[in-house]
């Protein structure tokens, strides 16, 4: 009776045993997802730039969602200074709407005007902000030297060459503002910012030839042949998560994103800054 007794409890500790090692190992691997920090590197050959433009290195910063880094993003910065940017650009997320931490956000912006010029466009999580933070937000981003480049374009010269970058904000992704824009831009390399994928088809009908986009956070979790589980405005299996992507002349880069909004893990899908480098073809 004893030994019986004895052998039963010995098997519910073995359960308890493995159940609590596979939930500390779940644990684990679910922090290590949402902190382990990974640079994707792309190059884009094109004939529209020459000498001085070859090599030109762009890294993206998107959907941070108010995530911290170590003290100050110094983890963060650390990665994007040893990538040795000409250009930072921020694609739009940079603060999170249902726990805004505008101190945050800018820790990362006061580190990254150091290390290259920063050209920043909002997203969904900015345009949800309450008017007084969304002011606050905008302010202390200027006031640390980054470009807000919401709607507006601006020329880039490098030596004897340029290309010239758009920046949309999140209401104006899929009306007649891009067009607009392009109307008075320089027939040079385009290169746009636009923090929502699967409006690929306008950004291509505008003209653009590269654009950076985030907002999908890969999927939030990625399955080997499935990839991308669920986006924003995408869905279920979403069509554009991460990686290169092409509608008739333009390129566009999704980044995974850096933060968590649908749901607080990440899996198999670690948190990633990209790096362009732009060549001459």
């Amino acid at each position: 009776m004893w030994i019986e007794l004895k052998n039963k409890l010995m098997k519910k500790k073995k359960k308890y045993i493995i159940i609590a090692s596979l939930l500390i190992i779940c644990m684990i691997l679910c922090m290590w997802g949402n902190n382990h920090i990974v640079v994707s590197e792309y190059i884009y050959e094109t004939e529209k730039i020459g000498e001085d433009l070859d090599g030109y290195k762009i890294v993206q910063i998107s959907d941070l969602h108010n995530k911290r880094f170590g003290d100050n993003q110094k983890k963060l910065l650390s990665i994007v200074r040893d990538c040795q940017p000409n250009l930072i650009v921020i694609t739009g997320d940079l603060v999170d709407g249902n726990r805004t931490n505008i101190e945050k956000a800018i820790a990362f912006v006061e580190g990254a005007v150091s290390i290259a010029p920063v050209y920043y466009v909002t997203g969904n999580h900015e345009k949800w902000l309450e008017p007084e933070e969304y002011t606050e937000l905008q302010h202390q981003l200027l006031k640390a030297g980054a470009v807000w480049l919401d709607n507006e374009i601006v020329e880039i010269t490098v030596g004897n060459e340029s290309f010239t970058l758009f920046g949309l904000d999140d209401s104006s992704l899929t009306n007649d503002t891009l067009k607009e824009l392009a109307k008075d831009a320089k027939k040079n390399l385009w290169i746009l910012l636009a923090h929502e994928p699967q409006n690929l088809k306008f950004y291509s009908n505008a003209g653009m030839d590269f654009v950076f986009s985030g907002h999908a956070h890969g999927g939030q979790i990625r399955i080997p042949f499935i990839e991308g589980l669920i986006a924003p405005d995408q869905g279920f299996f979403p069509e554009y998560t991460e990686g290169l992507y092409q509608s008739e002349n333009t390129t566009m880069v999704v980044s995974r994103g850096l933060g968590n909004s649908i749901l607080p893990v990440r899996i198999g899908n670690c948190p990633e800054i990209v790096c362009v480098e732009f060549v001459r073809k």
